[in-house]
């Protein structure tokens, strides 16, 4: 469907545009005049050690201040105490009647805490601030005197910045008129083509005379018919050459260009799909079957959210994870669903792998340079999402991030993506190719993921290898290896020190003396009374905030936390289609180059299952964009195999037709 019937179609039916849109308009005027503006002012609290800690002993030691052996916990303690309905009531009694929240400052790892106080009365919310700073010392206090600690013993609290002078929070006003005026204008959009397509199947109904045919006159560029390939090439565009912390104001982490993009997408296949200009390509079902999977369990945390009275910033991100996930379930359904030709899917395929290969050469850039690129490029209109994004190292060696979010995201898009840039480095229809234009991906990707230094990239790395080169013949199967021995020597003398601060990385998990690893498994059994609190659907997809809790680094400890186990029971079901569809592709794969392509996706969903576990994977929305296209993918390529495979000979068709016998691929024309 092209723009140019896009706007055919709603000049035609303007009477149900129109009228719909301007009531959006109006609606958001009026909750704009209406909604009160919310003022809000913050203290930070500090916790001080008691003055006897030196001798304290198991007898007559402060139980709460040695928890743990830190304040972190102390403090942890003092937050869920004050976030009670008990708390909450007590707040009321002496006049804090206003929505407050209490959580660990943000950017400190020591026992500080924001308390914070929303209201639309600025002088109340100072007043009821000051109230709540004090009720804080005065709660632990309490809890410190119902253990009967001594008071030479007590933790003491400390304001270290006091109540602030209210603040209008005009964002959430904003935020609320937009999110009127889109619902609205996307139902007028909706109910146009719906009444088009109606009206049209009305007319056909009755209609005895043949339609007319109309000349053809120039085409205007507007007219050109838009197509699925062309579309997701310019969401990976934007996916990956504008920084990913790069987001629109008001939307947080989920408002990248291409997320934007990717919905605008998704309104365009809704329209062609209505008036029925486009069908689902058959036998791709599904990985829209297992997206709704993960949608139900989405709701269901939404909704869980929604019941359990959560703060304004939950309730914030909560609306947020919907949006992330209408992004996902746009590329699922354009890829799945959309693309109806094996031709232009390779090419998807194709861009991609050159796409993340550029990506890769940032990344060089950066390591070699000590810097982050993507911190000097500047876009109009966009702002960071992240307060502070700085060069992160590890031993001697800057970890390059290229233009993701961190090198945890770099390092996992790569290894997703090095499977198929070797898929199509072997492929047949390329070898007329130049060697560097068929094996620069594969250099640039695979040497890019250990200058990340971290053990998510060695281990998808490591995980790559295993699955593809077991399956090739012994011949390619040692010269793989012998060129594997030879990149790892190349490392050893042109960066010293590299291998040898990787083996250390991995010496030290192996040992538990690594304390990156002994900090996220502390964090596991945290996890916990979240979960025995909402066992079935979490606490609410996007909520598990880490300036508001902690940073979870594993994405099914975070799931857990969010999602319960319905959603962790998706997102593995999820995993374990991509796995599915690669084995299925080749096992029903007639020629070596789909076998290998079959492989590939196997590898890559068997990667994303295995570092799902090394950090908050679907945080990160580069990473994730790039998962669902290869998961989708998979499902595509899956139906144009099956659609492909030849009948069961029977005695009433001994023989298949030639339109079953293996396409030649042959003539297919490299990007």
């Amino acid at each position: 469907m092209s723009i140019g019937e896009i706007l055919a179609v709603l000049r035609r039916r303007w009477y149900v545009m129109v009228p719909l849109t301007l009531i959006s308009l109006l609606a958001g005027a009026h909750l704009y005049r209406s909604v009160p503006v919310a003022y809000q002012s913050q203290s930070s609290v500090a916790l001080l050690d008691s003055t006897a800690v030196a001798e304290l002993a198991p007898a007559f030691g402060n139980p709460i201040s040695n928890a743990g052996g830190s304040l972190v916990v102390t403090a942890d303690v003092l937050i869920r105490t004050l976030s009670g309905t008990d708390a909450a009531r007590d707040l009321q009694g002496i006049g804090v009647t206003d929505p407050y929240t209490v959580g660990f400052a943000a950017n400190t790892s020591g026992p500080m805490l924001t308390l914070t106080v929303t209201g639309t009365d600025r002088a109340n919310v100072l007043e009821e601030t000051n109230k709540l700073t004090a009720f804080a010392g005065e709660t632990l206090n309490a809890l410190q005197a119902a253990a009967k600690v001594k008071p030479a013993y007590m933790v003491q609290t400390a304001p270290v910045v006091l109540p602030q002078t209210p603040v209008p929070q005009m964002k959430s006003r904003y935020q609320q008129v937009l999110g009127v005026v889109i619902v609205g204008t996307t139902a007028a959009f909706v109910l146009s083509f719906l009444t088009d397509s109606l009206l049209a199947a009305i007319r056909r109904r009755r209609a005895s005379a043949a339609p007319t045919v109309r000349g053809r006159g120039r085409r205007k560029p507007w007219g050109r018919q838009l197509d699925v390939t062309a579309l997701l090439s310019c969401y990976l565009a934007l996916a990956f050459f504008v920084p990913s912390n790069l987001t629109l104001p008001g939307m947080g982490g989920v408002g990248t260009p291409a997320n934007v993009f990717a919905l605008l997408c998704l309104f365009w296949y809704l329209a062609a799909w209505i008036t029925g200009r486009i069908r689902p390509a058959p036998g791709t079902r599904l990985p829209r079957v297992v997206m709704c999977l993960l949608a139900f369990s989405v709701l269901g945390s939404y909704l869980a959210n929604a019941m359990r009275g959560s703060s304004h910033k939950e309730v914030l991100a909560a609306d947020r994870g919907l949006i992330g996930l209408l992004v996902w379930v746009s590329l699922v359904v354009l890829v799945s669903a959309g693309i109806q030709d094996r031709e232009r899917l390779d090419v998807l395929l194709r861009r991609a792998v050159v796409m993340g290969a550029v990506v890769a050469a940032i990344g060089f850039y950066d390591f070699f340079t000590a810097t982050n690129i993507a911190d000097s490029i500047s876009i109009p209109g966009l702002q960071s999402s992240v307060a502070q994004i700085t060069t992160l190292d590890r031993g001697s060696f800057t970890r390059p991030r290229s233009t993701t979010a961190q090198p945890l995201e770099f390092g996992g898009m790569l290894a997703i993506m090095l499977p198929f840039a070797v898929q199509q480095a072997f492929d047949p229809v390329r070898r007329h190719l130049r060697a560097w234009r068929r094996w620069g991906p594969v250099v640039l990707m695979g040497g890019a993921l250990p200058l990340t230094v971290s053990r998510t990239s060695i281990i998808g790395a490591l995980i790559v290898i295993l699955v593809m080169v077991l399956r090739w013949k012994p011949e390619r199967r040692w010269a793989a290896i012998g060129l594997l021995m030879g990149s790892v020597a190349c490392f050893k003398v042109i960066i010293p020190g590299l291998i040898g601060t990787i083996t250390a990385l991995f010496a030290s998990f192996l040992t538990n003396s690594d304390s990156s690893t002994q900090a996220r498994t502390v964090k596991y059994s945290a996890i916990v009374p979240y979960l025995t609190e909402r066992p079935l659907f979490g606490r609410g997809f996007g909520t598990f905030l880490p300036e508001l809790f902690f940073f979870t680094d594993n994405q099914y400890m975070l799931t857990l936390a969010e999602m319960g186990l319905v959603g962790v029971l998706a997102l593995l079901v999820l995993l374990f289609t991509g796995i599915h569809q690669g084995g299925a592709i080749r096992r029903l794969a007639r020629t070596e180059s789909d076998r290998e392509l079959g492989q590939a996706f196997f590898a890559s969903a068997l990667v994303s299952l295995v570092i799902a576990a090394t950090f908050d994977a679907l945080s990160f929305p580069m990473f994730a964009g790039v998962f669902f296209l290869t998961i989708a993918a998979g499902g595509s390529y899956l139906g144009f195999i099956r659609r492909a495979a030849p009948e069961p000979v029977t005695v009433e068709s001994p023989c298949s037709s030639a339109s079953q016998q293996p396409a030649d691929r042959s003539r297919v024309p490299a990007l």
